[in-house]
């Protein structure tokens, strides 16, 4: 008797530490929410302003870049866009009214729904982008008839249909997979442990799809444009050095979207497996980093080529001596011409625009280099 008094002592003696760690545990993690929402609206803004600056663009002809390839970036903008005007906003108010002690309810479903399929629609879009710049670099004579207008936009359908079809289960308060707010992250998340199969289903339809893709085309792409860099060398440049190119565009693509994309998918992984958790600030960052490739992708398929910043400073300039016309003069700028030139001159050349495709978008990597020296 003596000794079953001891062993039950002991255990509610365990169940009190376990529950004083847990409650500490937890108002730490609501003591960094201020933080952590901060960080979120910050991240959003940056997107959401950058998407913007992008869609002002390329929503009009730009020099170089041929009607599909506005298609698929385009798509990829409107994805990256989600993430500021639809996850962030909706995991904010979650995150206001909610605690990870409350049971699940319909509206965190949902919610949990929209972030995946958001996830999942960026990455498949990034890899649809990758597949275009392979067919126009490797096949830029038969570009025309291998991506036809229909087919680029089936391919950008799929990007965006087939997620919600397979994450549907998640949107389902009574189905297979559980959904619970994450004090942690801020974020709705499905309960990938109750569930490990249909886990490693999504890993395997989604992220390890996309990544094989994206790596394989751009390793090509890569290769591609170092011979290339060799070939001119040899024949132009009577062996002097030049920018590398290749390094510069899809060395950045690439590490950002793995650096970005591998620690969520790793901690899915890891949580269904073992059915633990990770610290606090490790989930907070793995969750919320892949929206961080919104932002980068900006800079990456956009900003450092030349077409597009051109572009845009036309559309700034002109918009700018639009509004403040006297400002502009007093402060000497030149009224922006030639805009109207420019967009005659590549809508009325489609034809061009299509066979040349090798050179939009990011896919410059085989004439960057030679315009640099023109």
């Amino acid at each position: 008797m003596l000794e079953w008094q001891n062993v039950s002592a002991l255990t509610t003696s365990n169940d009190d530490h376990n529950l004083t760690y847990m409650d500490s545990h937890h108002a730490m993690e609501l003591a960094h929410r201020p933080v952590k929402i901060v960080i979120i609206i910050v991240l959003g803004v940056m997107i959401t302003l950058g998407n913007i600056a992008v869609i002002s663009v390329i929503s009009s002809s730009v020099a170089g870049w041929s009607r599909n390839s506005r298609y698929f970036l385009l798509s990829l903008t409107g994805a990256d866009s989600a993430f500021g005007l639809i996850v962030m906003p909706l995991n904010l108010c979650v995150s206001l009214v909610k605690n990870s002690s409350m049971e699940p309810d319909p509206f965190c479903h949902i919610v949990a729904f929209f972030n995946s399929t958001v996830y999942s629609t960026c990455m498949y879009t990034l890899a649809t982008i990758s597949f275009e710049r392979y067919i126009a670099v490797f096949y830029p004579l038969r570009y025309r008839s291998l991506m036809t207008r229909r087919r680029a936009l089936l391919l950008i359908a799929f990007a965006w249909l087939f997620p919600p079809v397979l994450l549907l289960p998640i949107s389902l308060p009574e189905g297979i997979i559980e959904v619970h707010f994450s004090t942690a992250s801020l974020v709705c998340n499905p309960s990938y442990s109750s569930n490990v199969a249909y886990s490693f289903t999504l890993t395997g339809l989604i992220f390890f799809p996309c990544s094989i893709v994206m790596t394989y085309c751009n390793l090509r792409l890569w290769f591609a444009a170092k011979r290339q860099q060799k070939r001119l060398r040899k024949s132009y440049l009577n062996g002097r050095s030049r920018p590398n190119v290749a390094s510069r565009v899809l060395v950045p693509v690439m590490a950002a979207y793995y650096a970005c994309w591998t620690p969520c998918m790793a901690i899915m992984i890891y949580n269904a497996i073992s059915g633990n958790g990770v610290s606090e600030w490790m989930e907070f960052v793995a969750v919320w980093l892949p929206t961080s490739n919104g932002f980068l992708n900006c800079i990456f398929y956009f900003w450092i080529n030349q077409s597009f910043r051109r572009k845009f400073y036309t559309i700034v300039g002109r918009l700018f001596w639009g509004l403040c016309p006297e400002l502009c003069k007093a402060m000497g700028c030149i009224p922006v011409t030639g805009f109207h030139e420019d967009h005659r001159v590549w809508n009325n050349n489609n034809a061009f625009q299509e066979r040349s495709s090798s050179v939009s978008s990011t896919c410059t990597l085989l004439t960057l280099a030679s315009n640099t020296y023109v």
